[in-house]
């Protein structure tokens, strides 16, 4: 490190070569690469938890609440695929309102982020190991050691190489797409909209309420039921934003990155439409079988309770299995998100520079991966082992996923915000792509992020992650404020801020991104 130098109360450090050759990454994906990262991270989603939505809103409440989520992450995508190629950092949303907001509100983006891509995984790897467990047979008490070796599995294979990343990220991805493709197309002829789909009312206690021949109303909650649905419909999309952490690792991320975002929204906007429709609208009269949507509502599986519908016989643990790919995919590309993330705001010093020292020979941020996966698995089991195998499942399911959805939204509206005074404050800086959506899509995302918000809060299964969450926005905000603002870096995502777009490109720059011609 070198001299420093005050700026607008914070203190940075003009680090030297050698702290950015120790913190060098490598070259390799191409459009289709970042097309499965982002569509791989949202994946599971559609296996489950959107469903859960119909509950709050009937099938036709959750579908209206999905377009207009829909119509959010438009507007977050586009903003996206025009702010990636211009500020082709790794920091992704922290480079973005880094260079916008300055150094607290780029803080404050990178925290929602930590806070999303953290606990998301942990979240899933709690429902692999169910799955796991149910295949495997083996006691309920054992489940913490399948979420340990999950978590070693997939940090090695990220640990192992960007070009191994992505070759799994790639294959993953396209198996869970086939999964899906061959529910829909087995699902078709088992299909009847009125009968299953619409088979719910709201009873005279306000709660839902089987109607056995179907044909109930499109909108049994009417409008409230709407907007009471959005935060589920977000399940449908949620962490195809991660893309831009891996602009560093794109060998053109200019020409790709806005590419593989917008191939992958539409890619995941269809699948939505398909496994709503379909999912929905098959059932069957046997009560060992799914209910169409009003069992749908409540159901922890619903694409496995889908296919018991289609297939009869004794095959449930090879459809579990089909199941479990779908985690998968979104288990080991958030892995990917979260390393790049911590790693980006440890390079910049926002979190402890330690963190962002890349491996040897690999280029992978190793201890970011090590420190990210470390913190999501003990989160889950202290609650696992302190409130017990029942109460604790249901935090995990319940509680840490909404904390994520949390982190999310603020991630989102700041994003948006972020666009906007870029569009204003540095309208010269190259732009390769312009958003078609501009600055309305921009603010659309904004207002519907802090409306999703504000339903989360009605919500007292969704406040108690809100709370925890805000807990650890406050413990973060404290650090920044004490130690973190007096540490930070000349990094490529700072130096472009305070330059205002006239240095901080890596491949300009040369921070040390080595540039491997690998096609992917």
């Amino acid at each position: 490190m070198t001299a420093k130098k005050t700026v607008g109360g914070v203190t940075y450090q003009n680090a030297g070569a050698d702290y950015f050759a120790k913190r060098s990454l490598r070259r390799h994906a191409r459009v289709w690469s970042l097309w499965a990262l982002g569509v791989g991270a949202v994946i599971s989603g559609h296996f489950s938890g959107w469903n859960l939505g119909i509950g709050a809103g009937g099938w036709g409440g959750l579908f209206i609440a999905a377009i207009i989520i829909a119509i959010m992450y438009l507007g977050l995508i586009f903003s996206l695929a025009e702010m990636s190629p211009a500020l082709p950092h790794t920091g992704g949303a922290y480079s973005f309102a880094r260079s916008a907001m300055g150094p607290w509100g780029g803080f404050i983006t990178g925290l929602a982020e930590s806070i999303e891509y953290i606990m998301t995984p942990a979240v899933i790897v709690f429902f692999i190991g169910s799955y796991l467990t149910g295949i495997f047979e083996t006691p309920a008490a054992f489940q913490p050691l399948w979420w340990i070796g999950c978590y070693l599995l997939f940090v090695a294979l990220n640990y192992a190489g960007v070009e191994v990343s992505f070759k799994i990220s790639v294959v993953v991805t396209m198996l869970a797409l086939a999964v899906l493709v061959v529910f829909w197309i087995s699902a078709i002829p088992y299909a009847d909209f009125s009968r299953w789909a619409l088979n719910i009312a709201v009873g005279p206690d306000g709660n839902l309420m089987e109607l056995p021949q179907g044909g109930g109303s499109f909108l049994p909650f009417g409008w409230g039921g709407v907007l009471a649905a959005m935060p589920f419909a977000v399940w449908l999309f949620l962490a195809i934003e991660e893309l831009p952490l891996a602009a560093e690792e794109s060998v053109d991320p200019k020409r790709d990155m806005p590419k593989g975002l917008i191939f992958g929204m539409f890619t995941l906007m269809v699948s939505a439409l398909m496994i709503m429709l379909l999912n929905a609208s098959i059932g069957s009269a046997d009560q060992g079988k799914l209910h169409g949507a009003y069992s749908l509502a409540t159901s922890a599986e619903p694409l496995l309770d889908g296919f018991r519908v289609i297939f009869t016989g004794d095959i449930a643990k090879l459809l579990s299995l089909l199941a479990v790919i779908g985690l998968i995919a979104s288990f080991h590309t958030i892995i990917f998100a979260f390393g790049r993330q911590i790693y980006s705001l440890s390079r910049a010093g926002y979190y402890p520079a330690a963190m962002s020292i890349t491996h040897g020979s690999r280029k992978t941020p190793h201890i970011a991966l090590f420190t990210g996966a470390a913190i999501g698995l003990c989160v889950i089991l202290v609650v696992w082992f302190s409130r017990g195998a029942e109460q604790g499942g249901a935090i995990i399911g319940a509680t840490l996923l909404n904390m994520a959805v949390f982190g999310a939204m603020i991630s989102y509206a700041l994003q948006g915000v972020s666009f906007i005074l870029l569009r204003k404050n540095m309208p010269n800086i190259e732009r390769p792509y312009r958003s078609p959506l501009g600055i309305p899509g921009a603010s659309a995302t904004v207002l519907i992020a802090l409306v999703t918000l504000y339903f989360q809060l009605q919500d007292p299964v969704y406040r108690a992650g809100v709370y925890s969450a805000l807990a650890w926005y406050v413990a973060g905000l404290i650090y920044f404020a004490l130690v973190g603002r007096h540490r930070l870096v000349l990094s490529p995502e700072e130096e472009f801020a305070l330059t205002g777009g006239q240095h901080g490109h890596p491949e300009r720059e040369g921070y040390g991104t080595t540039k491997v011609d690998t096609a992917s």
